[in-house]
């Protein structure tokens, strides 16, 4: 028997075809040429606006930033087994990360502005609620991709999960070594990039996205503990850090209570 109302949450008819959205992540994993100015720039201009503390310029950053395509590919290479897709996507992550820490920390170490507004130091304190923020996020963006209407979902999803800022205020730590700033901004950057991976796995086993060839069975289960290791190691800090953050807020408004 079928409710007709839950008829409208059924996206059987809007699923794109498996091999198309493979083939556009897999195209979006590579940082070379276009790809890896445009991800250069994208650095300078979120840099410039953490530096003169513009949320604009920012936001004009997320959406130019091309760094969220090997995010996406390790989730979907892991979802559907393809470990060559893995490696890439690892490898060009790994790069984009070492070119994007190396921009932003040449940028501020040039900066004559070494204060840290209000846009760097927001990026200094993850909790649970980036950790959703990143989740929601990541399944939005997947099922988008695997979509025929997409929208404007991608930009969307670039701007709430934010990878470009954090690693810009990462670089202003090491510029000014204040290294407790690098260490909380680049945390955000790894709990974004954690959770927007695990929600594009489960999308892709949900959607039930064709597998590249089956593990056996203890390589399938040593997958399973690695990524179990990671969520935990992800998710303890930043659940204490957002009880802190609930804490802080509390004894705020008791404060003002008083007052």
């Amino acid at each position: 028997m079928q409710i007709p109302f839950l008829n409208n949450f059924r996206i059987d008819k809007e699923k794109e075809d498996y091999e198309e959205v493979i083939e556009n992540i897999e195209k979006g994993v590579v940082f070379r040429g276009t790809n890896l100015w445009v991800l250069i720039f994208a650095i300078f201009i979120a840099s410039l606006g953490l530096n003169v503390n513009s949320t604009a310029v920012i936001i004009g950053a997320m959406l130019v930033s091309p760094l969220m395509g090997p995010i996406i590919g390790m989730g979907l290479g892991v979802g559907i087994n393809d470990l060559a897709l893995v490696k890439k996507a690892f490898r060009n992550l790994a790069l984009a990360v070492s070119v994007s820490l190396a921009t932003s920390t040449l940028y501020f170490l040039l900066s004559p502005i070494n204060e840290a507004h209000s846009e760097i130091l927001a990026r200094t304190s993850p909790n649970i609620y980036d950790l959703l923020i990143a989740v929601f996020g990541g399944l939005a963006g997947i099922l988008a991709i695997s979509s025929k209407q997409k929208g404007n979902v991608i930009p969307g999803v670039a701007i709430a999960t934010a990878l470009m800022p954090p690693l810009c205020t990462a670089g202003y730590g090491l510029a000014t070594l204040q290294y407790k700033f690098f260490f909380g901004a680049f945390y955000l950057f790894f709990i974004n990039s954690v959770f927007i991976g695990l929600a594009t796995l489960a999308t892709v086993r949900v959607l039930k996205f064709p597998y590249k060839h089956l593990l056996d069975e203890k390589a399938e289960t040593r997958a399973k503990r690695i990524i179990a290791v990671l969520v935990i190691i992800t998710l303890i800090p930043s659940i204490y850090f957002g009880y802190d953050i609930v804490q802080q807020q509390r004894f705020a408004q008791r404060a003002n209570s008083f007052i």
